[in-house]
Parts: C-alpha cells; structure tokens; sequence
C-alpha cells in the first residue's frame, strides 16, 4: 500500500501549478527548491521567468543542477526608460493554424515572460498544437459560443477576427497582439527586437497628437521637445493606441502587391511618432498594442466583406477598426503612435487570388475614409463604449442607405458594446 503524500510534497504539486502567482523563492529551503527545480522541469513548464526565479535564490546546489543540465539563459536585449510589470499585460494570438509549435519557439524569450489568451479560429477544425512551457488561456470554438449565447450570430470571430475574442476575454491594462505568421525581427544592429516591451514603451508613455515634433517621439531615450513647440504642451496625454511595423512582407494592399511581387520591406527605422489629431490612418492588426481601459471597447470586428478570406489581403476589418479607433482617441484627447516595433513577416497566401476577395474593400474604403475625416461626436459620449455606440448610429444614419454591408457594421458595432459590458461584468 503506497503511503500518502507529505505535505510538503503536496505544496511543491501545488507550486508547479501555480507558478504565475509566484515572485519568489528565496525564502524556501535549499532541498526543497531543489525538489521544486526537479518537478516544474519534468511538468514541461520551466522557462525564462521562472528559470530567473531558481537564479536570483543565489543557491550553489541549485546553479550546479542548472549548470550540470546545461540550461542556458536567454538574452534578451533591455529596452530603456521603464521596468515592465508582467500583471498588466496579456498577449492575444489569434491561431489560424494547428502547429503553433514554430511560432511559439521564436518567441519564447518574450511570450514566456507574460500570460496568453490564444483564440482558435472557429473554423479551424482539430486541436492546436502548442508547446510546453508557456502560461495561456485558449478559448475555441465552444467557448465563444457559450460566451455569446443568444448574441451567436451577431459578430462572426471566423478569421483574424478571433482576436477579438481575446480582447473581451483580457481583464489587463495592456493587449498586445502579433499575427502568427510573425517572429522576432532584429534592428539595424542584428539585435533582437522585443516587440513586447517596446509597444509597453509606447503605451506608457505619453504622446502628442496636438503639434507635431520634428524629433519624432520625445520621450524616446535621445530624444526631447525642438525649440518652438509650446511648452503648455509638453505634458502629451495618454496613449491609448500603438501601432508596430514589419520587416520582410509588408503589410501592403493585394493590388500593389500583385503589381510587385518581389517588393520587400528592408528599411528598419529607428522611430516613434504620434500620428496627429484629425489625421486617419490605417493600422494594420498585424503588430499592435493597446490600453484596454482606455480604448478596448473600439476595437470592434463590425466590418466584414462578403467574400472575406481568412489572409490579410482579404480583409478590411482592421481599417476599418482602426478608423473607429483613431476617431474615438481623437475625441477623448488621447495620443495614437506609430513606429517601432518592428516585427519579421513571414510568406503567405496569393496576393492576386486575394485582389478577388479585398477588390470590395478597396472600392468600399473610398467612401468610407471621407466619412471618417469629417465625424466629430458629441460632448456627452464621454467613454469609448459612448463613442462607438455615437459612431454606430452615425453609420446607420448616413453610410447604410447606400450599401447593407454598413447596415451590419453599424449592428455589429452595437453588439459589440453589449458584449464589452456582458464580459467586464462576468
């Protein structure tokens, strides 16, 4: 008869599975952080942030196992100005494909510091394949259907919209989102670009929508205010939205791309800017970063194609998000910045199969970015969920007569505020 387990042992099961709520181990006793080191490697879950856990103890025995096992740290270039607090901060995948495997790896010196909320695209039938080592929540297909309950055919979160998903799900201050079809990118240097951090960087820190700084972002380390702009000024606002680039595959429309197949984004710059007040823009899903508390609720997946693919050329929704979204922060006097950090984008798709699909989108947007130019809402909408609530009306008033599909971006984007406040009281 085997004997019950002690309960030390009972603690140490309990630690391995436990490990996001732990900052510290220098208090246990050598034998047991040794006990602790041994099962939390077997379970598959030691990575970066708990490995520095074992380290920072400064226990010999510990540094010998480390040393003897020939587990390396990772280095990962220190980004300036401001220590990240891991708790405020979720990274939201959307999966459109099973292996996740690859993707994961690269980014394993980043993810692993932070929790996860990857969303499998509901039409991507089987399990996702994800490796060990990482703190995530994954939601699918049934969890958004017992989410959205009688609301299940309101929004489609098919595609890249199933980040969406993720964004209702975050009770964090900070969404970061990157594509997976991305890894790490490096700078002009050759060193490795912690997208992460940098878009913490950009979020923290204040912008400046209301003059324009010649320096680009003053708050970057080297960088401060030019001689002229007004010192009333030079306090900025909140930041509500960052706007990362990408190296190799530009995030550029399927007609330009079609026309130039071979043309790759090579030039790396060095810079942050905040895109002006009353000046759209498009921001592109791909490498994002955003204050949930400020703005989520405008990130709204209300605007779908009728023959909408599931590759970015296929898809308009981020356009026509980040125009609610540039259009909401300009009215709520916050700053939207655009810039580092770059992220390496991988091959995918037919950019002229595509053009079949986006050739809607691109003659759809000509009537859309006008509107969006002149929309000013009023005094009372007071917080986003006013805002986008404002905006869909608008919509409904003057976009829909002349095509349905603005009918249902105006319903999607109702909806889509319901949903907000069903998940921040859940």
């Amino acid at each position: 008869m085997r004997n019950p387990p002690s309960l030390v042992s009972l603690a140490i099961d309990s630690a391995v599975n436990n490990w996001p709520s732990i900052s510290d181990l220098s208090f246990l006793p050598e034998h047991i952080l040794l006990e602790l080191f041994s099962r939390t490697l077997k379970a598959g879950k030691l990575n970066e942030r708990i490995l520095k856990l074992f380290v920072a103890t400064g226990k010999e025995e510990i540094r010998s196992v480390i040393e003897e096992l020939n587990i390396q740290h990772i280095l990962i270039p220190v980004l300036p100005t401001r220590d990240i607090n891991c708790d405020e901060v979720d990274i939201v995948i959307g999966a459109l494909q099973l292996d996740l495997t690859s993707f994961m790896e690269e980014w394993r010196p980043v993810f692993s510091q932070f929790n996860l909320i990857i969303v499998q695209d509901p039409d991507l039938k089987g399990k996702l394949k994800i490796p060990a080592g990482f703190n995530f929540d994954l939601y699918t297909k049934s969890d958004i259907d017992g989410f959205l309950g009688s609301l299940s055919n309101a929004i489609s979160f098919s595609g890249y919209c199933c980040r969406y998903f993720g964004y209702l799900m975050s009770q964090k201050k900070y969404i970061i989102a990157i594509d997976d079809d991305c890894i790490p990118a490096k700078d002009s240097a050759g060193n490795f670009v912690d997208a992460v951090a940098q878009q913490i960087i950009n979020l923290s820190t204040p912008a400046t929508p209301f003059f324009f700084n010649t320096l680009y972002d003053p708050f970057c380390e080297g960088a401060d205010f030019v001689r002229g702009y007004p010192f009333s000024l030079r306090s900025g606002v909140d930041c509500g939205l960052s706007c990362g680039l990408w190296l190799n595959l530009a995030d550029l429309d399927a007609p330009t791309q079609a026309l130039k197949p071979e043309l790759r984004n090579n030039r790396y710059v060095d810079a942050v800017l905040t895109v002006p007040a009353r000046t759209m823009m498009p921001v592109s899903g791909i490498n994002i970063g955003f204050n949930r508390e400020l703005v989520g609720p405008a990130l709204v997946p209300a605007f779908r194609l009728a023959k909408e693919g599931n590759l970015r050329w296929e898809t308009v929704e981020d356009i026509w998000t980040g125009m609610c979204v540039k259009v909401v922060c300009d009215h709520l006097r916050l700053g939207v910045k655009s810039g580092l950090p770059y992220v390496w984008r991988k091959e995918r798709g037919n950019a002229i199969e595509s053009l079949k699909k986006e050739w809607e989108g691109v003659k759809l947007m000509e009537d859309v970015i006008p509107f969006f130019q002149s929309l000013r809402l009023s005094t009372s909408a007071g917080t986003a969920e006013d805002c986008v609530s404002e905006i869909a009306a608008t919509v409904k008033e003057q976009l829909a007569p002349a095509n349905p599909v603005f009918a249902r971006a105006a319903e999607n984007m109702v909806e889509w505020v319901k949903l907000w406040k069903r998940a921040r009281t859940r």
